[in-house]
């Protein structure tokens, strides 16, 4: 209401000293004679009823029409929806309807202010549902990834239910949305790069993305970083579609790489069974990592690298990243041989003999 008071009082008319002042400035002195003539600014050209005499009357309307809509003609309900929706004087009246060939198009631009207001409020309500949606997801999806692949940290095996087949109906239900959203198109914010080169989706397609990034075999915690350069770098590498996707050749060498350190500790545990080995077992994957590290490290203009390595993995280590030579490990096993031991090899901290 206090937009409509602010209407009136810049619309009320021009007071007769006023008048007298303004066209005496205009008119040449020898014209003395004056007529009752008002004078209104440019908005109550557009606006004629926002007077100072109305506005009273105007009040009492808006008022009905807050406790009641439909207690007011057409028209004004018209008017005050356009309002309050932020329309400028001179946009939110519409005129009564002239009888002609035009008077269909003009009730439906009617009726679509109308009901304008309600359908941008959903339309935001959505949006902003969404992207509650998103940022949920990559706070809390490390909870729901799929990281026990055999259940065995379920108490109850028999009711254990797989991440991946829970119905996304209850999470829907919590951010104000229901299955016939699912294939409505959203805009995507910043803060997510599920899009790739797309700036809106489905809904459907939404969740799809986010539950491969985030309720996969990984699982990412990093919400809690306050540089927002670094939890953009982690989305972008998480979330870009197909940035988890290999090529027949990468996949070739990854699993090159993962033979190699799984029968380098086999071959270990049948030849020196009762040795301290430190092996690698449940963590192979270790090796292929490292040496992706430094190719990608290498390719990037680094010239060496220095790791600290702790005891477990490091003959596997020094065998298959370092390629230390394997007659020179296996010797270290030789009771014949130095009294430090093989794990120990290289490690400045041993007390030499």
């Amino acid at each position: 209401m206090f937009h409509l008071r602010t209407c009136a009082a810049k619309l009320r008319p021009l007071t007769a000293s006023q008048t007298v002042k303004t066209f005496s400035q205009n008119r040449p002195a020898a014209a003395r004679t004056f007529q009752q003539i008002r004078c209104y600014s440019a908005p109550v050209a557009a606006e004629p009823f926002l007077s100072g005499t109305s506005s009273n009357y105007v009040e009492e309307m808006y008022c009905a029409w807050l406790e009641n809509p439909k207690s007011v003609h057409k028209s004004w309900d018209i008017f005050f929806r356009n309002t309050n929706a932020g329309a400028p004087p001179g946009t939110a009246y519409q005129s009564p309807l002239p009888l002609s060939r035009g008077s269909l198009a003009a009730v439906a631009h009617a009726q679509s202010l109308v009901e304008a207001q309600p359908n941008v409020d959903k339309l935001v309500e959505d949006h902003l549902a969404v992207q509650s949606l998103i940022r949920a997801y990559q706070i809390r999806g490390h909870h729901v990834a799929q990281l026990d692949p055999l259940g065995i940290l379920d108490a109850d095996l028999d009711s254990s239910v797989p991440a991946d087949i829970i119905s996304s109906t209850d999470k829907l239900g919590f951010y104000g949305l229901d299955e016939s959203d699912l294939d409505k198109v959203f805009h995507l914010p910043t803060t997510t790069f599920i899009g790739g080169q797309e700036s809106a989706l489905p809904l459907r397609e939404i969740i799809r993305r986010l539950e491969m990034a985030y309720c996969q075999h990984i699982g990412v915690e990093f919400m809690f970083i306050n540089d927002l350069e670094q939890c953009q770098w982690i989305r972008q590498k998480f979330e870009t579609p197909g940035i988890m996707q290999f090529t027949n050749e990468e996949k070739r060498t990854l699993l090159a790489r993962l033979v190699r350190s799984t029968r380098f500790e086999e071959f270990l545990q049948r030849k020196w069974s009762s040795e301290k080995r430190f092996g690698l077992e449940g963590c192979e994957v270790l090796i292929p990592a490292l040496k992706t590290i430094i190719d990608k490290s290498s390719e990037n203009g680094v010239d060496y690298v220095i790791m600290g390595m702790p005891h477990r993995g490091r003959l596997n280590v020094l065998a298959n990243v370092i390629r230390k030579e394997l007659e020179q490990i296996f010797c270290q096993f030789d009771s014949k041989g130095p009294t430090v031991p093989v794990w120990a090899q290289g490690c400045p901290l041993w007390p030499r003999g």
